[in-house]
């Protein structure tokens, strides 16, 4: 599966991406605003790990590489929730510091929440953003998601608990 935005490629990551995902991935400042399962610093076993990973998932999850031109950027992906929450899925996204400040999340996540309503079940898609980065949560009111909740030190990262950002879009 692909989708196509006026400037953007999303599409699954594959073998040939690891020097690219390496490049955009190994900056702390990527790493500060994910989860701990994206590692840092990012090597190119990190890389071959995660491709390998994501083109063995049938979860029916999606694990796109955001391309700009012909390199991959960044990545974006939805993660189905399990159980009474099967209709939701949790959203993720980031991107290298050189694509920073052109639209290219707002863009993608855009597409990736249109494609998720409009060709999948889900009825419900959220996102968690840490307290520092309001970037994020800009993109994500762009793209037509609210704010829920502030989640009081509900995650630690960096050494310190913080307040993580709920934020979500439902179909309609």
């Amino acid at each position: 599966m692909e989708l196509r935005t006026q400037r953007l490629l999303l599409r699954p990551w594959r073998r040939g991406d690891e020097a690219a995902l390496v490049a955009h991935a190994n900056h702390r400042d990527v790493w500060i605003n994910l989860a701990d399962i994206f590692p840092h610093p990012y090597r190119e076993a990190d890389a071959h790990e995660w491709i390998g990973r994501v083109e063995a998932d049938e979860s029916g999850s999606l694990h796109l590489a955001i391309v700009r031109g012909e390199e991959p950027v960044g990545g974006i992906g939805v993660v189905r929730l399990l159980g009474i929450d099967r209709f939701t899925g949790n959203l993720g996204y980031w991107l290298g510091p050189t694509a920073w400040g052109h639209g290219y999340a707002t863009e993608a996540v855009r597409a990736l929440a249109d494609y998720a309503f409009g060709e999948t079940d889900l009825e419900r898609l959220q996102a968690r953003v840490y307290e520092w980065n309001p970037a994020s949560c800009r993109v994500l009111e762009k793209a037509g998601f609210t704010q829920e909740a502030c989640l009081r030190r509900a995650a630690f990262k960096d050494g310190r608990l913080i307040d993580v950002w709920l934020y979500s879009r439902v179909r309609g």
